[in-house]
């Protein structure tokens, strides 16, 4: 085998570990690829949560414009009002001291 022929070959051979080298371990490489797809995954799942919670969220907006009976409901359930004219009665549990 002549020199120019050997350093053809070690020539091609140095080019083609450069080439392996960036698919395995440098910008783009396969490990890299495959982190951004996982991250893409996992943003996806979030984004489609947000959705769901911006849906949620929008439906009780029109809700709450539309009727007069969301705002009672959430009077009652989150501030404890009443209307005029009701009673109000809370019902506790029963205490185990008592019956033991």
């Amino acid at each position: 085998m002549s020199w120019k022929v050997s350093v053809a070959v070690s020539i091609l051979l140095f080019v083609l570990i450069a080439l392996q080298w960036r698919l395995w371990f440098g910008e783009g490489s396969l490990a890299e690829v495959d982190s951004l797809r996982r991250q893409l995954a996992t943003q996806r799942v979030q984004l489609d949560q947000l959705h769901e919670r911006n849906a949620t969220l929008q439906a009780e907006v029109d809700d709450l414009k539309e009727g007069l009976a969301a705002i009672e409901g959430r009077a009652r359930s989150e501030l404890g009002l009443i209307q005029q004219g009701e009673t109000y009665y809370q019902l506790l549990p029963p205490d185990k001291a008592k019956h033991d």
